[in-house]
């Protein structure tokens, strides 16, 4: 019998964008912006980014490397202020084994001219190892990812 375990964790990302918080937190809830800068190294097949962004609206991305296996995000958005807030609960799964369920909270705080953003995920690693820092890493490249793309916009 496979050993079961749910190991939590939390994490905070921090960022500062020298642009208002309407247009940061348009590149959340646009689908056309946030498929720009939202997804998997540069290197990984994708498949389409779906966003219904509402209350109880559905997102959803797939891709990974060529030839290896899918890695699946799938989430649903718990409350969402305009340019204030959003709160997603969301799963990672790689092929059909459910890796993660986060809550993940990001926040839009003005800062002079421009925009904080404050992420903060809740995590339960479920029947694997705990990999906190790498999941870190890759949100904080996400973030790199989301400064390129309103780098680009503005």
């Amino acid at each position: 019998m496979t050993k079961r375990s749910a190991t939590p964790a939390t994490f905070t990302v921090e960022r500062t964008f020298p642009i208002s918080r309407d247009k940061v937190f348009r590149a959340y809830s646009d689908v056309k912006m946030k498929a720009k800068w939202f997804g998997g190294p540069e290197e990984w097949e994708r498949s389409e980014h779906k966003l219904d962004f509402r209350v109880g609206g559905r997102e959803s991305s797939s891709g990974g490397p060529p030839g290896g296996p899918q890695h699946h995000y799938s989430g649903i958005h718990m409350d969402i202020v305009p340019d204030e807030r959003i709160v997603l609960a969301y799963e990672i799964k790689v092929g059909e084994t459910r890796l993660t369920v986060s809550l993940g909270t990001t926040e839009f705080k003005a800062d002079g001219k421009g925009t904080k953003l404050v992420y903060t995920e809740q995590i339960m690693f479920l029947d694997a190892p705990e990999h906190l820092e790498d999941r870190k890493k890759g949100t904080e490249a996400l973030f790199d990812n989301l400064v390129a793309a309103l780098a680009k916009a503005h």
